[in-house]
């Protein structure tokens, strides 16, 4: 069914059909309830702390209460990616999604300055999640409150020495920073 067959088909239903169909679609599907429950409710305050908590964790996880060793961190970016995707999708104001996109770079970094990774597909994926927090921030027109973050991450690469660098940089140096 195209958009138009859908705008004909409800524009023939009264007020009270449509309701209906809301009401199923709220009750049947849950992405149709978590929209709804947002745009009523939006709580970006904390969905926002969930996420960065969530992303904290994949880096520095928690111990739990009467394990006897540390657990070990998955830095997993998909984590961060999952919530990203989420709020664009709900319409997050777009300062939250943005702060949520540097905040995982920023924790990853965090956590390399004090321990080695040898794994090659930790630093390409902090360096597309550089680029696509770059292009968000600049096709929501928010560029400049966020370039103080920008610099800090792309000098934070050099410093340590992380291989792709040169990369981040090239980014950084096309948006004029």
């Amino acid at each position: 069914m195209s958009k138009r067959d859908l705008k004909k088909y409800l524009a023939e239903l009264n007020k009270e059909q449509l309701e209906e169909q809301i009401i199923e679609l709220y009750e049947k599907f849950s992405p149709v309830k978590v929209y709804y429950d947002f745009v009523f409710n939006p709580k970006e305050d904390k969905l926002l702390q969930e996420s960065k908590t969530k992303i904290s964790q994949e880096y520095f996880p928690i111990k739990k209460p009467g394990s006897k060793r540390k657990p070990k961190a998955k830095m997993r970016r998909s984590v961060a990616q999952k919530y990203i995707k989420h709020f664009i999708l709900l319409g997050v104001d777009p300062f939250v999604t943005a702060d949520v996109m540097f905040y995982n770079i920023e924790i990853a970094q965090t956590y390399s300055s004090g321990n080695f990774i040898k794994q090659e597909l930790f630093y390409k994926s902090m360096l597309n999640s550089f680029e696509q927090a770059v292009n968000f921030v600049i096709s929501n027109g928010i560029l400049n409150e966020f370039k103080a973050r920008i610099i800090k991450i792309q000098q934070e690469t050099i410093q340590q020495k992380w291989k792709n660098k040169y990369d981040f940089e090239a980014i950084s140096d096309k948006i004029d920073l």
